[in-house]
């Protein structure tokens, strides 16, 4: 089997894109002896070359725009042209954006349905059209992977795509999430961060969906009751600028009165997050639509108790292992919080059950799962 992998987010492992495409190829090239994975993608001003590339997998570089057209014309035209130059046998788009026609049999990811349940990404006229494009693209492709139960139900209702073409495969937690005692690293990046000894963490994105207003107003309950000492960090690139995607939370931060007690930190390097993740008193991840929710699962992994929303694929990932709660109660999610900081027996039992709930996922099952879809097309 040839298999070519549209490798657009490879240079982004701070997304949930960048992190699949990674971690499948990773596994893929060392559980298959007679696969060829080629990694095509192309070349734009800020990144020519692809870092990190695992030895054995070969790389097809396109010559492309940047932009929304150039990512366009990259996924409809030049990636199914790299499929046939390299004789491949099977290509795989690993997000939601593959082409209307392929030379091989196709596989697509969509990871969630995100763009397509929230009115507020659908106003733009280019966000329409790109969204038109890809639900067109995902009807005709061969077979369909989505990240969770949940996400399969979604693509089934809203694109009218039959069950059997779609395949649930969960996302996996690399080795590096883990607990551990404060070392000297972890020490070294709290300081990088500025971080004090107890806080409750976000860490994530911060679209609409996201959900972060929410988790600030629980907040003026939060900080009432625990003070300045436990602080919420927001970790994460902070939205450059206020849209109808992107709300002002300074403003509303100020409004709340809750200055003294969040923290911005931006930024995170992909090295720092388990340190960030197991010395967090509490993680909370308030999203109310997740095609799967990689950081509720780092989180669990690192040792750290959860508090999330039902909704979507969240209950698949945390089980029994972390409060589930309606991402509107505000007042459930602020004694999820306060429970956490303050009883011991909540936090270690919750930290526990976590880390055997996280233990059921990995990128090698992931793999290994992906392979037989793969299998299902007689390619190999």
């Amino acid at each position: 089997m040839h298999l070519a992998l549209n490798a657009y987010f490879w240079n982004s492992p701070h997304t949930g894109s960048g992190q699949y495409i990674r971690q499948l190829a990773a596994q893929l090239s060392q559980l298959v002896s007679d696969l060829t994975i080629t990694l095509v993608y192309p070349a734009r001003e800020d990144s020519d070359m692809l870092d990190d590339v695992p030895a054995g997998i070969n790389l097809k570089q396109i010559s492309s725009r940047s932009g929304h057209v150039g990512k366009v014309i990259f996924e409809q035209i030049q990636f199914p042209q790299a499929c046939a130059e390299i004789g491949a046998t099977l290509a795989h788009v690993p997000y939601w954006g593959a082409p209307l026609r392929s030379p091989v049999p196709l596989i697509v990811t969509v990871h969630d349905l995100t763009p397509n349940l929230v009115p507020e990404y659908r106003r733009g006229i280019k966000a329409r059209l790109y969204n038109a494009l890809v639900t067109a693209s995902a009807r005709g492709a061969d077979h369909i992977i989505t990240d969770s139960f949940a996400s399969k139900l979604d693509i089934v209702e809203h694109l009218g795509i039959p069950e059997r073409d779609i395949t649930a495969i969960y996302l996996g937690v690399g080795p590096q999430y883990r607990p551990g005692e404060n070392s000297l690293v972890d020490m070294a990046v709290l300081k990088k961060y500025d971080l004090p000894d107890f806080y409750v963490l976000y860490l994530g994105g911060y679209e609409l969906h996201k959900n972060v207003a929410t988790l600030l107003l629980t907040y003026s309950y939060v900080g009432q009751a625990l003070g300045e000492d436990y602080p919420l960090v927001l970790a994460g690139r902070k939205p450059a600028k206020i849209s109808a995607n992107f709300p002002d939370y300074d403003r509303y931060i100020q409004e709340l009165g809750i200055g003294e007690y969040v923290r911005w930190i931006g930024f995170v390097d992909e090295a720092d997050k388990p340190v960030l993740y197991r010395n967090a008193e509490a993680f909370v991840f308030p999203s109310r639509h997740e095609g799967f929710g990689i950081p509720v699962l780092e989180a669990m992994a690192s040792g750290t108790a959860v508090v999330a929303s039902n909704c979507d694929s969240l209950p698949e990932v945390i089980g029994d292992a972390g409060f589930a709660i309606d991402p509107d109660d505000v007042r459930e999610m602020a004694g999820a919080i306060i429970s956490i900081v303050l009883e011991d027996s909540t936090r270690d039992g919750l930290a526990k059950r976590g880390l055997a709930q996280a233990a059921k996922f990995s990128w090698e099952k992931t793999a290994m799962e992906t392979l037989m879809v793969y299998d299902k097309f007689n390619v190999r």
